[in-house]
Formats: structure tokens, sequence, C-alpha cells
């Protein structure tokens, strides 16, 4: 397997349009739902927040389903600790901000 190593350098959010989600929240929730079902029409160049794992997302599932309401979603993800995901979203982040520093094979 081969591994790619990125640098970024933090400093520069302030430069970008960054959404972050510090927890499993009504706000993570709704983004999620709006970007699993293709209606997200937001303009982020990041989104920082928690992965919509396979744990998560079971709730995410009920949730889309109409299985159980937000409440309950949101207090069954009050106890998951987020797994932490960046996600560079636009061709500005990649081309001046995302540099190459090289790859190896482990």
């Amino acid at each position: 397997m081969i591994v790619s190593r990125y640098s970024f350098n933090e400093s520069v959010l302030q430069e970008l349009k960054v959404l972050k989600f510090d927890s499993y929240s009504e706000g993570w929730l709704d983004f999620i739902l709006k970007c699993r079902s293709g209606n997200d029409a937001t303009d982020y160049d990041m989104v920082i927040g928690g992965v919509a794992n396979d744990k998560v997302f079971n709730t995410v599932e009920l949730y889309f389903d109409n299985l159980i309401d937000k409440g309950e979603a949101i207090r069954l993800l009050r106890y998951e600790k987020p797994n932490l995901q960046i996600c560079f979203r636009t061709q500005k982040i990649l081309d001046e901000y995302l540099h190459y520093e090289g790859s190896e094979q482990v």
C-alpha cells in the first residue's frame, strides 16, 4: 500500500469559508442529511466535523427513514465521540492550500 503525505497550514483557515461542527448536533445532522440526499447547495471550502461511521450512520438512517425523530437521534448521538473528518470541498483549497509532500510504501 502506498500512503501519500500532504501538508496544510491551518493558519489560512480565516481566509476560507469553513463550516465546523464540534459535536454531533442538530446542525450536523441537518447538514449530513442534505448532503446524503443531494440537496447541499452550500459553498464551503472546507467542512470539519464528526464522521458518519457505521455506528453513527445507523442512527442517521433511522432518522432519515422517519423511524425516530430529530430529538431522539440527537439523544442517541450525544453518546458517540466524534471522529474528526476534514473535507476539502473546492478546487481552490486543493490548488492553493494543500501541498503534496511525498509518498511511501507501507
